[in-house]
């Protein structure tokens, strides 16, 4: 079994003990297999000899999934997503080896902090996801469903989607803007986990994550919203009710200081967010974003995006 195949299945008995010696053998591996991180760390003097704690290793710009094909080893993929971005930026692709274990990590990932999926009805409204094609939301979605209750589908417009057995715990998926028009309506989800994944994607003004999640409760009558924060750059995907997010054991967020990129902030204290997601072994497990947030003892928040910087379509509100 080679080296990625192996660290694939270890990432799942990843603990806060083990984590730093795990992303230093990550990092060892993708430096001599990703040519374009390689050239990066490069530029930057870093490699697996001066690179020895968790906080010397560099984390890849995200823009670089735009413009590079973002690969650890040579391998034929078996799907390309592509991100939501506006066709001005160009929209990052993410190269995937093996998409049944994107569907494990994704699957784990969400039973892990919400729960298990044979329990739920799930009702997702993700309409420009869906026509937009190549999106990792709805493929991650799409797989969902084939492990849920059995009325599970897309919001078609119809109301009566809704309605059911109100003894059915139901997951209500959406995009921001979609779930907004729907709370309008006044429709009762009591009982229910409704949760957005980010993205006004011009449709509606932005607001605050809290602004957002107030009229969220108030529409749909339920005392607290998930958010589901993911990109598609990435395997893992992190949940939190009302903005309090958490990873799973395999993925960590840094906080950095946004002048000096190797110095990273205390909790409490908001910077820019890098993102090691273990899971990312083909790729790059080390990304750089360009959100701004801050850790708390036992979550961090996301709290917007860098000035100038693009509107990522599912998974940010500024």
């Amino acid at each position: 079994m080679s080296f990625a195949e192996e660290f694939k299945h270890k990432i799942f008995h990843v603990n806060e003990e083990t984590f730093e010696d795990s992303s230093l053998a990550a990092f060892d591996y993708q430096y001599h297999q990703c040519q374009i991180y390689r050239a990066y760390c490069d530029q930057l003097t870093k490699n697996p000899e001066n690179v020895t704690h968790l906080h010397d290793i560099p984390f890849l710009p995200i823009q670089f999934f735009k413009n590079h094909a973002v690969k650890s080893g040579e391998w034929q993929e078996d799907k390309i997503f592509k991100s939501s971005g506006t066709t001005a930026t160009g929209r990052s692709i993410h190269y995937i080896k093996d998409l049944k274990y994107y569907h494990h990590v994704s699957k784990t990932a969400f039973e892990n902090e919400v729960g298990d999926l044979s329990q739920f009805s799930i009702k997702a409204i993700l309409p420009s996801y869906k026509e937009q094609g190549d999106s990792s939301l709805i493929n991650m979605v799409d797989h969902f469903m084939n492990f849920s209750l059995p009325n599970s589908g897309y919001y078609s417009g119809n109301e009566n989607d809704f309605n059911g057995n109100n003894d059915e715990k139901k997951l209500v998926i959406g995009v921001s803007f979609a779930l907004l028009s729907m709370a309008e309506k006044n429709i009762s989800l009591k009982n229910s986990i409704v949760m957005e994944t980010g993205g006004m994607k011009g449709r509606r003004r932005e607001m605050t994550r809290a602004e957002l999640h107030k009229q969220l409760k108030d529409g749909f009558s339920v005392d607290h919203i998930w958010s589901e924060y993911g990109m598609t750059e990435l395997q893992s995907q992190a949940y939190g009710i009302d903005g309090e997010f958490k990873f799973p054991p395999w993925a960590k967020t840094l906080i950095r200081d946004i002048n000096d990129p190797f110095e990273y902030f205390p909790l409490g204290k908001t910077g820019g967010v890098n993102v090691i997601d273990l899971a990312n072994i083909d790729s790059c497990c080390f990304i750089e974003t360009k959100d701004l947030g801050r850790h708390e003892k036992d979550f961090f928040q996301i709290l917007g995006r860098f000035d100038n910087s693009d509107i990522r379509g599912c998974n940010l509100l500024i």
